[in-house]
């Protein structure tokens, strides 16, 4: 490990400031491990905080009551036993093997006629959990598969696209209510989403243009969600519409929908009365199965994990790429950088020049993306700018170059050709390049 800090520290001295994608915080680790790397320069009660939270998130959690107190609380329901299941080398979750293998995956549930994140199917909730404890029955067995698409290219043309596609084998509960919106999600990387966090909100102001006043086509615009801490509207920075306002909520939710794990923050089993009624008596219910500490330390973990280092940023090609991106209009959304605040509640947050490639903004991702769910603000066609930090080492840390909220696209020139909407421009103007100038770009994209 000391070794392996030293080379760090080496290879930061001799890189040109591009390299810097988390700014004095940037890890220059690239193998697997590359997005599991704390912050540089974290020292102290937050290093000592990250490592105990890098415990809990990779925890099994068992079924309540259990010696391992503290440990135990699992489900009822459930789709994976631990935050690192979904997020493997805290990375993205994966589709391989036909589908057969899956991890990070999961299916929200909205009532066809709700515009409502919070209401779900009666009988299923928000999300249907393929796994279950002893006593119980798991929620679903389902599949995914693959559907080709054929798009017509501006220039003349057709391309294939990949789509994936939701097959219900069997719900163990009875129907879906009629006209139930299902989206299938697949879990993003975690690393660098503290310097997410500590984006001032002014410098996300600056950047919404909702109405579109400058008419330049592009119309991104904050969602504005409910802060279950401060008890009130707050922006949205975190999940794939930007429904959560701050990685202490986002963790909480996702340990209640995804592993059954309660919190003081979210209380409440993910199960209907429906389902309780069935089960009756069979399941033990622990008043919280996660302290404010446990919630806290997985908080800390999540914000004090640093981004990767940029590779090759002073190679020509990479360099004309780089030009290409802002020429087609895609840095527009894909925003390069950001200061973050001065005083971020962890010292080495604060004051930091960071190239996360997102403006953290709802745009109108086009038909061809359209999930049809409201979250908050967030329409059906609205999706948040995804971070590109760290993409070029994706294969690498997670096995696959799969992208998009479903794992639909199996390159990067798939995921491209999916823009529509406010992207529809830029992406007219890539299929336009010539081979030479898509090779430069997908160059630079891969140096992220």
């Amino acid at each position: 490990m000391i070794a392996l800090r030293l080379l760090a520290t080496l290879l930061a001295s001799t890189s040109p400031e591009e390299a810097y994608s988390g700014g004095a915080t940037t890890s220059f680790v690239q193998s697997s491990k590359a997005f599991a790397q704390p912050l540089t320069g974290l020292t102290g009660m937050p290093l000592r905080q990250h490592s105990i939270g890098n415990s809990f998130f990779n925890n099994n959690w068992i079924t309540a009551p259990a010696t391992a107190s503290g440990r135990d609380g699992l489900g009822p329901l459930y789709n994976a036993r631990s935050c690192s299941a979904c997020h493997p080398n805290d990375g993205k979750g994966f589709l391989k093997n036909n589908f057969i293998e899956r991890q990070g995956t999961v299916i929200k549930l909205q009532h066809s006629e709700s515009n409502d994140l919070m209401d779900g199917d009666m009988i299923y909730g928000e999300q249907l959990s393929d796994f279950a404890i002893p006593e119980v029955q798991a929620e679903v067995d389902y599949m995914i598969s693959r559907e080709s698409v054929e798009i017509s290219l501006p220039q003349g043309g057709r391309s294939h696209l990949s789509r994936t596609k939701i097959e219900i084998e069997d719900l163990h509960y009875g129907a879906l209510e009629a006209g139930t919106k299902l989206s299938l999600r697949l879990a993003p990387a975690v690393f660098g989403l503290g310097l997410l966090e500590a984006i001032p909100t002014g410098a996300l102001e600056e950047l919404a243009d909702p109405n579109d006043d400058n008419n330049d086509g592009i119309s991104g615009r904050l969602n504005v969600v409910w802060d279950m801490d401060r008890e009130q509207y707050s922006v949205g920075r975190f999940g794939l519409k930007a429904s959560q306002p701050s990685l202490r909520q986002q963790t909480a939710v996702a340990f209640a929908r995804d592993i059954g794990i309660t919190s003081p923050l979210v209380p409440e089993e993910n199960s209907t009365d429906a389902q309780s009624a069935v089960w009756g008596g069979l399941v033990h219910v622990d008043p919280l199965d996660a302290t404010d500490k446990v919630l806290d330390r997985v908080t800390t973990y999540l914000q004090t994990l640093a981004p990767p280092a940029r590779r090759n940023v002073e190679s020509p090609a990479v360099i004309a790429g780089q030009e290409l991106f802002h020429a087609i209009g895609c840095a527009q959304c894909h925003q390069a950088a950001f200061t973050t605040q001065a005083n971020a509640i962890i010292p080495e947050l604060s004051n930091q020049v960071i190239h996360p490639y997102t403006d953290l903004l709802l745009h109108d991702m086009g038909p061809g993306l359209a999930d049809e769910f409201h979250e908050f603000a967030a329409t059906g066609r609205e999706w948040r700018t995804a971070p590109l930090w760290g993409i070029g080492l994706q294969l690498i840390v997670s096995e696959h170059n799969h992208f998009l909220h479903d794992g639909r696209a199996r390159n990067i020139r798939e995921a491209i050709l999916w823009h529509g909407g406010e992207a529809e421009r830029s992406k007219n103007n890539y299929t336009r390049l010539t081979q030479d100038e898509v090779r430069a770009l997908h160059q630079f994209l891969s140096s992220l």
